[in-house]
């Protein structure tokens, strides 16, 4: 009994014991779930922050870091220095002088009214220009623009005050020491602003600024700025990321000394005859080299205030015009070429003569006359050209010469704007269209298409290209200009300049005649086609002459016009002074 008792207290406690652990084993189960769901949590929390961290520091890191660094830099274009143009004795026609620009940094500037007012005392100008890059409300908190190019000396006085904000950095300015003269040959440049990537940059706009911009622009480079948080420069934090390639130099033809007498003969020429716009050119025959050219008005790169209409351009190239009498050489040359005629061979010439419902005259009353082809240049008979060429030539002959002379080309002239004149094709030529282009009318041409043929009458029939440019002094280079045979039979060319001798000599050239030389040339009277009302102008001529010093060491061609002249007046006296002056300079003497 006593043992059966004993049993049975033991299991009781061993069912005590039992109980005791299916509660503990309960408690600890569910102890490990919330265990679970708390590692779970805590694991999913940290894949998300290992997520984010990776997506920070992996993925847009470099995003923050280039906005991080954008936010402190401040970037600007530098300008390349720009290429100096010189003449041909090494005066310069246009350079690149020391300027400045000058920037603010905004954040910096508490008294913005003040500081204005002293940048407007150093720099020129009224306070109020200035208020709007000073504040940040007028664009960016940390750099804004003041002033750009700015006068070198003013940008010093203004760096002497020390004002908080303003900083300064090395620019360049075109300038232009002759000014006026030679003005359309060298053109000018105007400031383009690209924006988007904060540069201000010289662009050529006409003349050989324009024609060689290329050449002389160079290639822009870049700098960078960076600031601190509060906007103030870092020290050292101004860097060269790209630098610029400065332009180069170029040396032209004109002589700019000589230049500067062609435009006072020029100005002294059309007032002489009471019109104010008219051409004037001198180029070597030879060589093609245009020693001076100018048109009026006049132009002035260096000062903008007041731009003449048309002074940008140098007409010669420019412009087209009928040539009037000029052309009459042309017919000439080609009857001498063919061997029909000589100086001395007559035809008979009467008053006027009639083609397909129209009169050909001579601008002269006259009766019926016999003429020598000499007398018919000289004395410049409409009538006699005419029929010298319908007789001795052939329109087909004529139009085929003034192809063969490149009259219908452009000359290639390195000079922005070069104009192709008319030639009317030959299938499409009336009896009235051949006489009419013998004396130059019912075409048209520039000038230099002119000079180059008058040129080639001293230059064994070789027709040079007129250019400006004779080297780029930086690499040595000298460019090669095309030249072209256009008179073929050389002995036209003897009896040609002899006739343009007798013009000066005998007939309507007298005035282009200087003491000790042989003078030769062809004076021209053309009427000017109405656009408006079809026809021609009444009484309002085209007038010109081209000639040069015969059996003499110089191969210089001279071209003189005026343009829209009332009534019977020439421009031979403007020859005259104008080869006088070349005489004296360059030292031309007879052979």
């Amino acid at each position: 009994m006593a043992g059966a008792t004993r049993g049975s207290r033991t299991s009781r406690g061993e069912r005590g014991s039992s109980s005791a652990a299916s509660d503990i084993e309960r408690y600890v189960s569910r102890g490990s779930n919330r265990a679970f769901v708390v590692v779970a949590l805590f694991l999913a929390l940290a894949a998300i922050f290992l997520v984010r961290l990776v997506y920070l520091q992996v993925i847009i890191a470099p995003q923050y870091a280039a906005q991080a660094e954008e936010s402190r830099t401040v970037g600007f274009a530098v300008e390349p220095r720009r290429g100096t143009i010189y003449d041909r004795n090494g005066h310069i026609l246009a350079i690149s002088v020391d300027a400045t620009t000058i920037y603010a940094n905004p954040s910096e500037i508490t008294e913005p009214d003040a500081t204005s007012r002293s940048i407007a005392q150093a720099l020129g100008g009224k306070a109020s220009d200035y208020v709007a890059a000073l504040t940040p409300s007028g664009g960016s908190a940390t750099f804004s623009f003041v002033k750009r190019k700015a006068d070198a000396a003013a940008a010093e006085r203004l760096r002497e005050l020390e004002l908080p904000g303003i900083y300064f950095l090395e620019d360049t300015r075109r300038e232009y020491p002759y000014g006026q003269t030679g003005g359309q040959v060298v053109g000018a440049c105007s400031v383009e602003v690209d924006e988007e990537a904060n540069r201000e940059y010289y662009v050529g706009i006409c003349g050989l600024e324009m024609y060689y911009n290329t050449i002389l622009s160079g290639t822009a480079g870049y700098y960078e700025a960076e600031v601190g948080a509060d906007g103030t420069p870092i020290p050292g934090g101004v860097h060269e990321s790209k630098r610029a390639v400065e332009g180069q130099d170029i040396v032209v033809s004109i002589d700019i000394e000589f230049q500067e007498q062609l435009e006072r003969n020029l100005k002294n020429g059309l007032k002489n005859v009471q019109v104010k716009q008219g051409t004037a050119v001198v180029m070597d025959a030879k060589t093609g080299e245009i020693y001076a050219a100018a048109s009026s008005p006049f132009f002035n790169p260096g000062n903008r205030t007041e731009v003449p209409e048309g002074s940008m351009q140098l007409k010669a190239a420019t412009n087209l015009l009928e040539p009037g009498s000029v052309f009459k050489t042309v017919s000439a040359t080609a009857i001498l070429e063919e061997g029909t005629m000589t100086p001395s061979t007559k035809i008979k010439c009467p008053s006027y003569i009639e083609a397909d419902g129209y009169e050909v005259s001579d601008a002269w009353a006259r009766g019926d006359e016999t003429m020598d082809l000499r007398t018919i240049i000289a004395k410049s008979s409409n009538v006699g050209i005419s029929l010298s060429v319908e007789k001795n030539l052939g329109f087909e002959g004529l139009y085929n010469a003034i192809e063969r002379y490149r009259l219908n080309k452009l000359t290639g002239i390195d000079y922005p704007g070069e104009q192709l004149g008319y030639l009317l094709d030959f299938d499409h030529w009336s009896r009235v269209t051949g006489y009419n282009v013998t004396f130059g009318q019912g075409i048209s041409v520039n000038a230099f298409q002119i000079v180059s043929f008058y040129g080639a009458l001293i230059n064994d029939g070789v027709a040079t290209t007129p250019h400006f440019l004779l080297r780029k002094p930086q690499t040595g280079e000298v460019p090669e200009w095309e030249t072209h045979e256009i008179i073929q039979n050389k002995e036209a060319l003897a009896p040609m300049v002899s006739m343009l001798e007798s013009v000066v000599t005998d007939g309507t050239g007298k005035d282009a005649a200087i003491d000790g030389y042989k003078m030769a040339g062809k004076s021209s009277t053309a009427e000017i086609y109405d656009e408006e009302n079809g026809g021609y102008r009444e009484n309002i001529y085209n007038i010109a002459f081209c000639g040069f010093v015969a059996e003499s060491n110089s191969s210089l061609v001279c071209y003189c016009g005026a343009d829209e002249v009332p009534g019977d007046r020439k421009v031979t006296g403007m020859f005259h002074d104008i080869m006088a002056d070349a005489i004296e300079r360059y030292n031309i003497v007879p052979e």
